[in-house]
């Protein structure tokens, strides 16, 4: 039996409250307006106004206060980078390879980024504090550490998305700290539209997520994975959450009939191949539906572990629901 790491490993892995409800800039809800009408009819989606602001509370709860809008930001995760690319902005450091993907900056731009050495586990203070940054955006869970040793020097922004709509949060809540309240707008716009149609003709195949290095793979779930957040109404996806000591097994999936399978491969240190060819040296991975029927999808981690924002979803809504067909 094939064991899967917990919900903090996959944190790890990849460098990862529902509502978005903002204070002092507006807000928007889950329901954003949409047509009503048949499948070939145009999506309809309107965004709450989003108003700037140097002071607001965060999706969750963390209060922040800027004494101007930040012109230069430092992103510890995926997330600030995507975020700050639909915001028309380039950090002045980053340690994601995100800005890399075509879809965002590319790699000559990317290029010219510096990159933030010690890793996503262990930043290094000097460096970031190097690049005289008006905000540092980070993951709670990981970066919270970073806090004591930034303090005075900048402003440390410790966020946690959990779900989509979080991710929508934290750009609104960026683009009212910026100022860039009507990039913010169109981006929230752009995602929710191409949701909402995804919701419209939900595929009524299967789906799965797994992500890891070698065969003790694990399974994304919506209660968890803001990418898998977005599965149970585009897809059927029967996988919940068990915790941080909960684990899966191929038998579990085998069991499920799974049609469509998307793979993250972690590589990391001295790990190489795809999770997907290791993991078919198991008997029972030959059996499972979506092997068998040529549906196993290996996907960009970068962009579906990592990216978390709207810009990165809407990649995998578009990757997904072709798949799914």
């Amino acid at each position: 039996m094939l064991r899967a790491p917990s919900r903090f490993v996959r944190r790890w892995l990849a460098a990862t409250l529902v509502g978005s409800v903002l204070v002092g800039c507006g807000s928007s809800s889950d329901g954003a307006t949409s047509g009503k009408a048949g499948p070939g009819a145009r999506t309809e989606v309107t965004v709450e106004p989003i108003k700037a602001a140097t002071e607001l509370t965060d999706v969750n709860g963390v209060k922040v206060s800027l004494p101007k809008p930040p012109e230069r930001i430092v992103c510890l995760f995926a997330l600030c980078d995507d975020i700050l690319t639909e915001l028309g902005i380039v950090p002045v450091a980053t340690n994601s390879s995100l800005l890399a993907h075509a879809e965002f900056l590319g790699k000559d731009r990317a290029g010219k980024v510096d990159v933030i050495p010690g890793g996503f586990i262990a930043p290094e203070v000097e460096a970031i504090l190097a690049h005289k940054p008006d905000l540092v955006i980070g993951l709670g869970d990981t970066h919270g550490k970073l806090a004591p040793a930034l303090k005075g020097a900048t402003t440390f922004w410790a966020v946690q998305p959990e779900s989509w709509q979080d991710s929508v949060g934290y750009l609104r809540d960026t683009a009212a700290l910026t100022g860039r309240t009507a990039e913010g707008e169109k981006a929230e716009r752009t995602f929710r539209t191409k949701l909402a149609k995804a919701e419209k003709a939900p595929s009524d195949r299967t789906a799965l997520i797994i992500y890891g290095s070698d065969e003790n793979f694990g399974v994304a779930t919506p209660e968890s994975d803001v990418t898998a957040s977005l599965f149970p109404k585009i897809s059927q996806y029967p996988w919940k959450s068990r915790g941080v000591q909960g684990s899966y097994s191929l038998e579990e999936i085998l069991a499920k009939d799974v049609d469509v399978l998307f793979v993250e491969t972690m590589s990391f240190g001295g790990a190489d191949g795809k999770l997907s060819e290791k993991l078919a040296k198991n008997p029972l991975w030959s059996k499972i539906p979506a092997v068998k029927n040529g549906d196993v999808h290996e996907v960009n981690p970068e962009v579906w572990a990592k990216g978390r924002g709207t810009r990165s979803l809407g990649i995998v809504l578009d990757e997904a629901t072709a798949a799914l067909r």
